[in-house]
């Protein structure tokens, strides 16, 4: 018999059976598809040895007017500037105590100090700064309490206790001193939503009287955007702070109400955006003028080219709208010549239409979901975002994204972490990445790309919090669980934590018939068609296997080799003048129908794999 050809079609699907979706591919790890024919992805390496705290949540870059380079990250404990590998602290301070009112107490034998300070405001994991307290006496020095510390218990109101990096001995008494002054920094907020139930759970007055309602502590999300060369951010659910450039990463953010000429800035949002037109600044979800209870469904602007100016008068251009679809606004982007501005059920676009109006809205869709503040990404002029159950597009109109592995992704989902899921560009490969928790986890550890060039779709797992691809760099930058920055699309190993590791990548096709599949065949070899282009290693090599079934419905045979091997090693052996690699692999299977897969999980492999042939001959029905 001649020569098969395997060509398989691009793109993962699971939306139908295995063997119905004949002469394609199935599932996946690690790998996408260029041109239709499956590669293993770049790597990626750490941009330096620092570390932040916390979980990144956001991440935005420019570029100031000196030419200074910076990444705003947002973590749920802190905020920070980075810059040349160094992350810098720039968390505004909430409050600041007067002389004296703080004072300390420690025990013998124990590093825990009891800090008093009356209606002190803090919680658990916030972050503290002491300065001008004295001695305790003993070990328990000026230098030890004058510094920054995190808050570990809250005892009472007037309470909290810190743990010293030393352990009182018998002599540590006394309050610290008359001058202590303790810097609070802003509430940090959680690492992942926390379900309440049970009585207390829901806000005042929600729900029947005397039944325990469904709530959740909401992890911490910030959105930043540039004013200039300089920073407004602000965390969901808080206020609205300014971080001015030209004063360096030394100095800390500060409450935007606080700078000259402010007038009514809201105290309190869901979200924040700075137009491309006239920079207007928008807090999205924020308090009405004049009143601090805040209304999830408002918008207001300050004044144009003017962050500090909202309050609407005749000679400026300050104002607010209210929506009336949905019960809160998630999240807001700039696109072209318009905002899109996403409820939890409708979209909306807000256009500039000057005079004393401001901004409009207008109803582009609804009856839709979203299924977090940070699951949009813009590409090519249409924003992709991912929704409770399916993922949607707008490029003027707003329509649901055709999905060959929707089923896969939310059938396993945690359903209470949708607020972890993020969704980014990977401009230079036309994708769209999201990440998601499957459902027994509560820290991201998958993703799903859309291929909008190539209407293709697969996916993988990766533990990624934030992820950020803009034109200001070469590569995607992202945030990982080691508290650091990786850049993607490095290399072709991955590198967190200074050491090089391999990356496991493989790819499985679907089931498909060897001929008609009305009768067995014996395969007896494999000529390879791959590229091992890009490869950093001097002979790299990738896994080939076929798997034969007899049926449908049959499962794998077993064994499934029939005296030999089903797997064979693909390893390149020359690249000059044109790449070498083995010539046939030498398989013995049968069946009716096989399964093609190929791996590799060794340092500096990079492949593409084209149209393999195998050589077989029948075999009989039985």
């Amino acid at each position: 018999m001649p020569l098969k050809k395997l060509v398989f079609k691009p793109g993962i699907n699971r939306e139908r059976t295995d063997y119905t979706n004949e002469g394609g591919w199935f599932d996946c790890d690690k790998v996408r598809f260029r041109q239709g024919f499956p590669e293993k992805i770049g790597g990626w390496r750490r941009i330096s040895s620092a570390t932040f705290e916390g979980v990144c949540r956001s991440l935005l870059k420019w570029v100031t007017l000196s030419s200074l380079e910076y990444i705003g990250v947002g973590t749920n404990l802190k905020f920070y500037v980075e810059g040349g590998g160094v992350y810098n602290d720039i968390t505004p301070i909430r409050a600041t105590t007067a002389a004296g009112d703080v004072t300390f107490a420690a025990t013998s034998g124990s590093a825990t100090i009891t800090v008093s300070d009356t209606a002190h405001g803090a919680g658990v994991n916030d972050y503290v700064t002491f300065s001008g307290a004295v001695s305790l006496g003993g070990n328990i020095t000026a230098d030890v309490l004058n510094q920054e510390y995190q808050i570990v218990t809250v005892v009472d109101v007037d309470t909290y206790t810190i743990t010293a990096s030393v352990t009182a001995n018998a002599s540590d008494s006394g309050n610290g001193g008359a001058s202590t002054v303790g810097a609070y920094q802003i509430n940090t907020g959680a690492e992942y939503a926390i379900p309440l139930v049970g009585w207390g759970a829901g806000g005042w007055g929600y729900g029947p009287w005397g039944v325990g309602q469904s709530d959740e502590n909401p992890l911490r999300l910030w959105s930043q955007a540039n004013f200039g060369e300089d920073l407004v951010f602000g965390p969901r659910g808080g206020g609205i702070y300014y971080w001015d450039s030209s004063v360096g990463v030394g100095t800390r953010a500060v409450s935007l109400s606080t700078l000259a000429g402010a007038s009514n800035v809201p105290t309190v949002q869901n979200f924040l955006l700075v137009s491309d037109i006239s920079r207007f600044v928008f807090a999205l979800g924020c308090n009405e003028l004049g009143s601090a209870v805040q209304d999830p469904m408002l918008i207001r602007w300050s004044d144009q080219e003017n962050a500090v100016e909202w309050t609407p008068a005749a000679t400026n251009q300050a104002g607010g709208l209210r929506l009336s679809r949905g019960t809160e606004i998630v999240t807001a982007i700039q696109s072209r010549q318009e905002l899109l501005v996403w409820t939890d059920s409708s979209l909306y676009s807000l256009q500039y239409l000057g005079g004393e109006e401001g901004w409009g809205a207008q109803l582009v869709g609804d009856n839709i979901s979203i299924a977090s503040q940070n699951a949009v990404a813009y590409a090519n002029g249409v924003a992709y975002w991912m929704g409770r159950d399916k993922f949607y597009m707008y490029d003027g109109r707003t329509m649901p994204l055709p999905c060959d592995v929707r089923r896969f992704v939310f059938t396993d989902f945690n359903n209470s972490q949708y607020s972890q899921v993020f969704g980014s560009t990977n401009e230079a490969y036309h994708e769209i990445w999201w990440f998601y928790c499957s459902s027994e986890q509560l820290e991201i550890d998958r993703y799903v790309v859309y291929n909008y060039l190539e209407n293709t779709w697969y996916y993988g797992t990766m533990a990624r919090t934030a992820w950020l691809d803009t034109g200001l760099q070469e590569n995607p930058i992202a945030a990982t669980y080691q508290r650091n920055l990786v850049n993607h699309e490095v290399g072709v190993d991955e590198d967190i934590d200074g050491t090089s590791q391999p990356i496991e990548a493989y790819i499985t096709s679907t089931q498909f018939d060897i001929e008609d599949g009305d009768r067995f065949s014996f395969i007896w070899r494999v000529l390879p068609d791959i590229t091992f282009r890009g490869s950093t290693t001097a002979a790299p090599s990738a896994q080939l296997t076929m798997i034969p079934m007899n049926s449908s419905g049959s499962g794998y045979n077993n064994p499934r080799s029939v005296g030999g091997n089903s797997t064979g090693t693909i390893t390149r052996t020359a690249v000059l003048p044109i790449q070498a690699f083995t010539q046939q692999l030498d398989i013995r299977v049968r069946g009716r129908q096989l399964v093609l897969k190929l791996e590799s999980n060794d340092l500096g492999v990079q492949w593409q794999l084209g149209s393999p042939r195998i050589d077989l001959r029948p075999d009989g029905r039985r």
